[in-house]
């Protein structure tokens, strides 16, 4: 770069939990490499009436972003528009803002508002919300629609910011690898020491929150047929519940299905420092999704260099390359899920995953996405 940019990025950071979370302080650590970049973040995401679980974790701090400043109020409008008066006064050259869900409409039209003019760029994780919900795609089209450009991670997503944009100026790029989690690279041996998982038993991995749309019924579905044909089979599930009756009917499933001794569940949230042990001890991650837009998972899993089996739905086949990098089934399918898992075991193919994946690592670097955004600044 000829010099040196202005660019204000507004999103989720630490201590706040979850994937976008990290993707926005990423995101921050690449930019910051060729421009001046002011990370400015949420005094309130969301009210706790609206979102009853805990919202930051403390416990670790790899993803900080040191000055961060923890100015947004979304739901107090005034607090809104001293936020985009500020930025205003810093005459940015570009402003970037992470948008996955309608709620943050109205913050972020009235700070599109008052910031003025501004080279804005959204990157959607979700042009829709995964559980929709009327008035979702009018609040989703009148905050866009402030946006001068934007990135999505699929194709299916471009398809849908079409349909309430005319001729947006977008850029699909593969959402990237979340290799940050290895803090201490722990080997496959070493993980499953501490998890206490034989060496030589084949693990399977469901990781992140547990909802309807990401078919974790349809892998339980699926895991008699898996231990016919590999009886030393386990599969570990990771990640929180919505709550108590979901767990419990999934608990259920399992002991009718017969596989409660080859399930081993870990609920609730996994802080940052212990994902490591989950993805390194696993030889595969299960993505039987319903439905997607992404997935974060797909990246960590890549991280670990880690081969996955997902779903053909969204945007998961644009990062799979089928028998390559992972396997690709049909959604609600029980059976070709459990013969993509065989597949995999059967044709001996850890090792050439393992090498398909290693290089493959360009097409998923914070590189590729830092050139997107520059040919916009």
């Amino acid at each position: 770069m000829d010099e040196r940019k202005k660019v204000v990025l507004i999103g989720p950071v630490y201590p706040y939990r979850g994937g976008i979370s990290h993707y926005t302080g990423l995101m921050y650590r690449e930019l910051t490499k060729d421009h001046d970049v002011e990370m400015i973040s949420y005094k309130m995401q969301y009210p706790k009436i609206l979102f009853h679980k805990e919202q930051k974790d403390y416990q670790n701090d790899r993803f900080k972003i040191d000055d961060t400043r923890y100015l947004i109020h979304t739901a107090n409008p005034f607090n809104i528009i001293k936020t985009a008066r500020y930025i205003r006064k810093m005459k940015p050259d570009q402003v970037i803002i992470q948008w996955w869900h309608p709620y943050f409409a109205p913050c972020y039209i009235l700070l599109a508002k008052f910031m003025g003019k501004q080279n804005l760029t959204f990157v959607c994780h979700n042009v829709f919300p995964h559980e929709r919900f009327p008035l979702d795609k009018l609040l989703t089209k009148m905050t866009l629609k402030c946006g001068r450009h934007f990135i999505v991670h699929a194709k299916e997503e471009a398809t849908e910011l079409k349909q309430i944009m005319e001729k947006p100026d977008y850029q699909v790029t593969p959402h990237p690898s979340y290799n940050a989690f290895r803090f201490t690279n722990l080997t496959k041996e070493q993980a499953r020491g501490v998890l206490q998982i034989p060496e030589n038993q084949k693990v399977l991995l469901f990781f992140g929150f547990v909802r309807p749309y990401k078919g974790l019924k349809y892998l339980i579905e699926a895991l008699p047929q898996v231990v016919k044909a590999l009886p030393d089979i386990r599969l570990m599930i990771v990640g929180e519940f919505a709550g108590e009756d979901e767990k419990n009917q999934y608990l259920q499933q399992i002991q009718e299905a017969g596989m409660t001794d080859y399930v081993m569940i870990e609920d609730g949230y996994i802080p940052d420092q212990e994902v490591e042990k989950y993805f390194a001890a696993c030889d595969m991650v299960v993505l039987p999704y319903e439905s997607a837009t992404q997935s974060g998972i797909v990246q960590i899993a890549y991280g670990f260099e880690k081969p996955v089996v997902v779903t053909a739905v969204g945007g998961l086949p644009d990062v799979v390359t089928d028998g390559e990098t992972g396997y690709i089934v049909p959604p609600c399918n029980p059976g070709k899920l459990a013969e993509g898992i065989i597949r995999y075991y059967q044709n001996h193919m850890e090792e050439a995953f393992h090498e398909n994946i290693k290089k493959e690592a360009d097409r998923f670097s914070w590189e590729r996405m830092a050139e997107v955004i520059d040919k916009w600044i």
